[in-house]
């Protein structure tokens, strides 16, 4: 028969130990790793148009719904084409992970108008 120590002792071994960096308080830090050159290309990027998409796809094709539907959204709205740069996350993974740090918005698509971040699909519908 095994003894309540023997028990206890099995199941601390057993027991999943908590990750202290994925703990909020260090969250901060993780949010600096975004790399100069990446922050300097999305800057440019966003600086490049008064309308910039980062979507899923392109403009032509979309790789998603919630990029189609900001496409759709920008159509509706008149948006001129010769004012309006899309960039494509699918491409670059540094600026698919970018991005979502450069605005701490956690989704794409994200729209930036007047170099100012707008935001995503679901902000692009209520302001519709």
């Amino acid at each position: 028969m095994l003894s309540r120590t023997a028990i206890s002792t099995a199941t601390a071994t057993l027991r999943p130990r908590r990750n202290p960096y994925l703990s909020p308080r260090f969250a901060a830090l993780q949010k600096s790793f975004i790399s100069t050159e990446t922050r300097t290309a999305i800057d440019k990027a966003v600086a490049s148009a008064p309308v910039v998409l980062f979507m899923k796809g392109t403009p032509e094709t979309p790789q998603c719904g919630f990029s189609r539907a900001a496409i759709q959204i920008l159509g509706l709205q008149g948006v001129n084409p010769q004012k309006f740069t899309a960039f494509n996350v699918l491409e670059d993974e540094e600026l698919r992970a970018g991005i979502k740090e450069y605005s701490d918005w956690p989704t794409v698509p994200q729209l930036y108008v007047g170099k100012e971040f707008v935001g995503g699909t679901d902000i692009m519908m209520s302001m519709h």
